[in-house]
């Protein structure tokens, strides 16, 4: 009897301990986009005058536990903080963790600078989409020069690389373009003939990049963040800073959501522990992106004022709504 005891204990042992294919999901630590982190100003502007905000606007996070053993996903399951998914949601199962976590980082570098085009468009700087290279043996090669401005495509005006890009593809390979440019200072327009490229997709033959114009320096420093969630908060955090007043009111918010150059607010991952991550920070509003919201409904956190917001200017909006002590738009029940 002891000696079957003792096999049963270690088999239970053994089966616990077993590796899992699910991972869990954690609330990850906030971080404050108009704060110091490490040492570090999150948004660091020089050149030019900045206010300082007496309340937060934080950025939520998922932590993963990618290594998970039948124990670990039996406490996840029945914990409100956590979850447990399928690991190929997370770790696709023709990708290594390392490449995952590599475009996680390409994907955070890439929302900075949709932040801060948001952020400064939304501000009063536009726009101008820049030619950065010219492809070797492209439609657009010895007309366009590199640094010319695109301004529209058959009169329409052309304010975000993606409206150039969309402008290009809507029509098939071989139409020809009128691209209006200005070029060192002067306005002109050439007639420009689309080439199939990889897949018959119309292009032109150039790389472009949005740029703004202003005086001053902006860098977002922020290490072990991935993903393009932070998005929405990075801009918000921009604008704070560039305004005289204060976004926040002296309250702690938290929010989430990926942004455009345009500054549409797409929806992210992990909605439930986002909300409980900026409980425990102290935060009493939650700005939830409106692909969102049924989730954060069904998760919803008391305390925590949840905002629905599909753009940047309806999350100003919920931010002054917030600071006058009003309530904003809410996430609808379904």
């Amino acid at each position: 009897m002891l000696l079957g005891a003792l096999l049963t204990a270690l088999l239970a042992v053994g089966v616990m301990t077993v590796p899992m294919p699910y991972v869990v999901l954690k609330p990850g630590p906030t971080v404050n986009t108009l704060g110091v982190e490490n040492g570090k100003e999150v948004i660091k502007i020089t050149g030019t005058d900045t206010s300082t905000s007496t309340g937060q606007l934080r950025l939520t996070t998922v932590g993963v536990q990618p290594d998970v053993e039948l124990v670990w996903a039996i406490e996840g399951w029945f914990s409100g903080d956590e979850a447990v998914v399928p690991r190929e949601l997370i770790y696709p199962p023709d990708q290594t963790q390392d490449e995952v976590e590599e475009r996680n980082a390409e994907d955070f570098e890439r929302s900075q600078f949709s932040a801060e085009t948001a952020a400064l468009s939304e501000l009063g700087y536009p726009v101008r989409v820049t030619v950065e290279k010219l492809t070797a043996g492209g439609a657009a090669e010895n007309v366009l020069k590199v640094g010319d401005v695109i301004t529209a495509v058959d009169g329409a005006p052309v304010t975000t690389t993606a409206a150039l890009t969309e402008a290009i593809t809507a029509k098939p390979a071989g139409t020809a373009f009128a691209i209006a440019y200005e070029r060192a200072g002067k306005a002109a327009t050439v007639s420009i003939t689309s080439k199939a490229g990889e897949g018959g997709r119309p292009l032109i033959g150039v790389q472009v990049e949005p740029k703004q114009e202003h005086a001053f320096t902006l860098d977002i420093e922020l290490d072990e963040i991935g993903g393009p969630s932070a998005g929405l908060m990075f801009s918000l955090g921009i604008i704070d800073k560039l305004r005289p007043e204060d976004l926040t009111g002296g309250k702690v918010i938290a929010g989430t959501g990926t942004i455009d150059d345009a500054g549409a607010v797409g929806p992210i991952g992990g909605i439930a522990q986002k909300l409980r991550g900026a409980k425990s920070a102290g935060a009493t509003a939650f700005l939830v992106p409106e692909a969102n919201c049924a989730e954060a409904v069904r998760n919803a956190v008391d305390g925590l004022t949840m905002a629905k917001v599909g753009t940047l200017k309806e999350a100003l909006t919920a931010l002054e709504t917030l600071r006058d002590g009003g309530t904003p738009t809410p996430c609808p029940a379904s």
